[in-house]
């Protein structure tokens, strides 16, 4: 594809963009912003950009159902972030980061395998979903990835980002022009993201040493 048609595919995407999808990034981006800094309000951010981007991908204009399954997953699993959060002990005001255990990242790598094989043989055989594999794909090791930041698991930052890497010229491919660009910011706060609760990991470890 030429740089002509790559900007037209952008215009054509600007113009195609709705106030809805405007609304579902911002929150999207308000609540990986929360999610970086290690804020409950990550999950009721996400709460309001899910819902509408479970509605909005789901349509006949862009057939992303892995995604829009995907964000219902985000849903329910920011349903359940959400209260696993709250429930803690009341005088633990952040639940503590850690990294991943061997069954933990085995876990992990059955979710995007598993989701992938699941997602392409749904998409492929019942939708007419245009790019099966793609969607597909996103989807599952996005899956991996929310599994991981419920656990509260640094690696959450590194399998999101792999899903991050592979959305962004599937968004832009569909015309999703603010979703693929707030993809991108996603890209850089979970690479910052990464870094952050890994000093976070290692501000708790020097004060349960003393």
């Amino acid at each position: 594809m030429n740089f002509q048609a790559i900007y037209q595919s952008l215009l054509d995407g600007i113009h195609a963009m709705s106030w809805l999808e405007i609304v579902a990034a911002l929150f999207g981006a308000i609540s990986v912003i929360c999610s970086k800094q290690n804020s409950i309000w990550l999950y009721p951010t996400g709460l309001v950009s899910t819902g509408i981007y479970v509605y909005l991908l789901s349509r006949e204009q862009f057939r992303l159902y892995a995604e829009a399954t995907l964000n219902a997953y985000y849903f329910v699993m920011s349903i359940y972030g959400w209260y696993h959060w709250a429930s803690r002990d009341a005088q633990q005001h952040t639940p503590p980061v850690a990294w991943a255990t061997r069954r933990e990242w085995t876990v992990t790598v059955l979710i995007a395998l598993l989701g992938w094989a699941l997602f392409y043989t749904l998409l492929k055989n019942f939708s007419n979903s245009d790019v099966p594999a793609a969607d597909a794909f996103v989807s599952a090791t996005a899956c991996a990835g929310m599994w991981l930041l419920a656990k509260r698991k640094i690696e959450n930052w590194i399998v999101l980002n792999v899903s991050n890497l592979a959305a962004i010229p599937l968004l832009f491919h569909k015309k999703l022009v603010p979703t693929a660009l707030l993809t991108i910011f996603l890209f850089i706060v979970a690479i910052m993201g990464y870094f952050s609760w890994k000093k976070i990991w290692e501000e708790q470890t020097r004060a349960i040493n003393g």
